[in-house]
């Protein structure tokens, strides 16, 4: 079922559900207007009765010797259709007459006097339905010896509450009808936006997620997202649900394209070192005298180093992804960082290597220190591989507050402003716009990723700025528990070149 049948089924529905309840709260109203309508009229015919009777008997009192005289009802003041009767002591009819309308008083008929027998002179009201004269209210009565029964007719009563009931049933009808309008219109206009919501969700689903670009996803405008509504908030929250999914699927299309061109540097970076080592070995089997065994050797040697150096770093990334925890011990970051320039001066001696000490407390942190020589070693060689002979490569060690703060700086030509971006991302190398030292061939471009990683790891963070003559990279960690003072390095001060 498609959401605008689901809407008109709903719509539907509560214009039955709100039809049904008006219909019950008219039914109810129009049946109490006429029960109260019918007991106040009912209660009032009987004061008349009452008064009739009453009337009936002072007259029939004054000959109480004329037991079946009703000459009482030649009175005025008699109202037309009043039914009078004197009984006997048993209760039994003497004799029964009618008033008629600007006439004698008529004798009742044997089958009308059958319908006011076994009536008692109580003085309690009784409705009764005579043959040919309609239905009455009667009461009997008896005061010393005199008995006395007299009932007048309800036709004016039941036209009156028979008129009611039509009135009621129009009215009620005509503002069922009027109110079943406005609800419709209401509930149409109410529902409106919840359509559109609907619609929008509709389109969502029949967008192609599961492959291609992630396209823009429409979202419910803006009108139709009033939190003041029920329909707005549903609005409101599935633009959120779009908003997330969309950027849902973009994370996962960025990760399955990182994920293609780290699958293809990698083939790329393992099949060089692999067919050179093919083809040394096929060069020592044939037995060639083109080049020598000890040369072979060497370089198959050199390229088994080089792969195995790569694999080395991918299984690193892959643990480090994996979330697996490294070692846990106090590291003088001072003292690595110290003997990590003195490794990178020794490996790049055409380069001016400076280390810059300047602590406000020592600078120990908890990791894994050989893990955190590897950082500094690949901040370093980058400095060194990147930058022409003479560069000034300073490293810098400074505590701040609760943080261990380390600065590799150069003056080389600086890194690409396009670049920058991703120059922590796997397989990234600057050497389209970095000259290279000595004509050395370039890493793998997994230097970077491996500093940011393992950064992350130890709960710090990392970022670079580069610009033409000043290339720094920020290296931050949480300092450990210790001591505070404000320490400098007698042997390296401030700016020593080492």
């Amino acid at each position: 079922m498609t959401a605008r049948r689901r809407l008109r089924s709903l719509r539907t529905r509560l214009l039955v559900f709100i039809g049904v309840t008006l219909a019950v709260v008219c039914a109810a109203m129009a049946l109490t207007t006429v029960f109260v309508q019918r007991t106040y009229l009912l209660g009032n015919l009987d004061d008349r009765v009452d008064n009739a009777a009453q009337r009936s008997l002072g007259g029939a009192r004054l000959h109480p010797e004329q037991e079946s005289s009703l000459a009482f009802l030649m009175e005025s003041g008699h109202p037309a259709g009043m039914l009078a009767a004197r009984l006997d002591d048993e209760g039994g009819l003497l004799t029964a007459e009618v008033v008629g309308q600007d006439a004698r008083p008529t004798a009742l008929t044997d089958s009308q006097r059958t319908a006011l027998d076994g009536i008692a002179t109580d003085g309690s009201t009784h409705t009764v339905t005579v043959s040919g004269l309609g239905t009455y209210r009667i009461t009997a009565v008896d005061r010393d010896g005199v008995r006395v029964l007299v009932g007048l007719p309800m036709g004016d009563v039941q036209q009156m509450i028979n008129g009611l009931v039509a009135v009621e049933v129009v009215v009620a009808a005509a503002g069922l009808a009027v109110a079943g309008c406005v609800c419709a219109v209401v509930i149409r206009r109410q529902l409106r936006p919840l359509g559109r919501v609907a619609a929008t969700a509709v389109e969502v689903s029949r967008a192609p997620l599961d492959r291609g670009e992630v396209t823009a996803l429409i979202r419910v405008p803006a009108g139709d997202t009033d939190p003041g509504s029920e329909a707005g908030q549903v609005g409101a929250a599935l633009n959120r649900m779009i908003d997330h999914v969309e950027s849902s699927l973009s994370e996962r299309q960025r990760t399955e394209e990182r994920m293609r061109r780290f699958l293809s540097d990698a083939s790329h970076e393992l099949r060089t070192p692999l067919a050179s080592i093919a083809g040394y070995a096929e060069l020592m089997n044939r037995g060639t005298d083109r080049i020598e065994p000890v040369l072979a050797w060497r370089r198959v040697s050199a390229e088994s180093a080089r792969m195995t150096g790569l694999v080395e770093d991918l299984l690193l990334l892959a643990r480090l992804d994996e979330g697996r925890p490294l070692q846990s011990d106090e590291v003088d970051m001072a003292a690595l960082v110290a003997e990590a320039v003195w490794d990178a001066r020794a490996a790049g001696g055409d380069h001016d290597w400076q280390l810059e000490l300047c602590l406000d407390a020592p600078a120990l942190v908890v990791g894994d220190e050989s893990r955190l020589h590897q950082v500094i070693a690949n901040l370093l060689a980058n400095a060194r591989l990147h930058t022409p002979a003479g560069t000034s490569v300073v490293a810098t060690v400074e505590t701040r507050g609760a943080t261990c703060v380390v600065r590799i700086r150069d003056d080389g030509p600086g890194i690409p402003p396009a670049l920058l971006p991703t120059v922590f991302e796997r397989f990234t190398r600057a050497d389209v716009s970095r000259t290279r030292a000595g004509g050395l061939e370039g890493g793998s471009g997994l230097g970077l990723a491996i500093v940011a990683a393992i950064t992350a790891a130890h709960g710090g963070h990392i970022e670079v700025r580069s610009e033409p003559r000043r290339t720094e990279f920020t290296l931050e960690l949480p300092l450990a528990d210790s001591a505070s003072g404000t320490l400098c390095d007698a042997n390296s001060p401030r700016g020593a070149s080492t």
